[in-house]
């Protein structure tokens, strides 16, 4: 087998684009989305008739982002067997009861296009304000996918609000510590991103917390093979066919023992708060994050425009 089939055979393979030509021609099981690859969506052909629509309607230009968003995800969802993720604007990342609004308004948005919300999750930014809303959105039974993970304390609040699922972060850590350290690294497993995820995996699992971990934002196939065994991972179509192309042996490098022991105390939000402050890999990663998708949020709302 080559290395796709074999990584699917340990963990959830889950497309990270909105190419639905890519995503039907690899098959993954889950796909996620996001105001980048939104953006992007909407230069393919196969979205021009929803773009020109969109562009030419008379609703604000909220609603028609939130209808894109929808649409891309409604047409995704028709060829993968799981669920697609769809973001909550960005720049709501500090705003608990408008990201439950607006996470509410898409789950609508695609009741009314005929996917129920178990066949949904909403992208949250894992900032305090995020957690909170997708701690109250998973008791009103909408599950989430909080975002923007990169440190072991946005990881545990997670854990602790019940979130259904995290995307802690793999290639930006590594950015950080390449630009900013003299770290060189040689084997994957010595990548401080791929020891990010694999802490927050070995933890939740030793602790028995539900929250599935999907590792994401894969700079090389090599990370994606170190984390070979975690719950899901997300992988862009590039480094997807790569993997896809190599017939050599992929070992599993992640795997629940099965031993528990009680959780520890749940963070408070000082805690919280000032952990990742005073870690600057984490504190400049997450806020650039936000910036990053609150622009392109803002240029897909530009090209939706009258």
């Amino acid at each position: 087998m080559n290395k796709l089939a074999q990584l699917r055979a340990m963990t959830t393979v889950v497309a990270d684009t909105g190419d639905l030509e890519a995503i039907t021609r690899l098959k993954p099981t889950d796909a996620t989305t996001n105001p980048s690859l939104l953006l992007k969506a909407a230069a393919l052909p196969k979205f021009a008739d929803e773009v020109a629509a969109l562009t030419a309607s008379h609703e604000t230009v909220a609603d028609k982002v939130d209808r894109f968003a929808v649409s891309v995800g409604a047409r995704i969802n028709q060829v993968i067997p799981g669920v697609i993720s769809t973001e909550v604007d960005a720049r709501l990342s500090f705003d608990t009861e408008a990201t439950i609004a607006k996470a509410e308004k898409l789950i609508e948005l695609y009741d009314d296009a005929g996917i129920g919300r178990d066949r949904v999750l909403i992208k949250v930014a894992a900032t305090w304000e995020g957690i909170r809303a997708a701690e109250t959105l998973e008791q009103r039974g909408i599950h989430c996918n909080a975002t923007l993970i990169f440190s072991f304390e946005q990881a545990c609040a997670c854990a602790d609000a019940g979130v259904f699922l995290i995307s802690p972060f793999v290639g930006r850590i590594t950015d950080w510590f390449t630009a900013n350290t003299d770290l060189v690294i040689e084997d994957p497993a010595d990548d401080p991103g791929v020891q990010s995820v694999s802490r927050i995996y070995n933890h939740f699992k030793a602790h028995g917390y539900e929250t599935v971990v999907m590792g994401a934002s894969f700079r090389n196939t090599g990370q994606v093979e170190a984390l070979a065994g975690c719950d899901r991972l997300t992988i862009s179509p590039d480094l997807l066919q790569q993997l896809e192309a190599d017939n050599n042996d992929l070992p599993q490098c992640l795997a629940d023992s099965g031993d528990r022991s009680a959780p520890p105390a749940a963070l408070s939000q000082s805690d919280f708060l000032f952990a990742n402050n005073q870690d600057p890999m984490v504190s400049e990663k997450l806020s650039d994050g936000i910036r990053r998708f609150v622009a392109d949020q803002e240029k897909l709302e530009s090209l939706l425009s009258d």
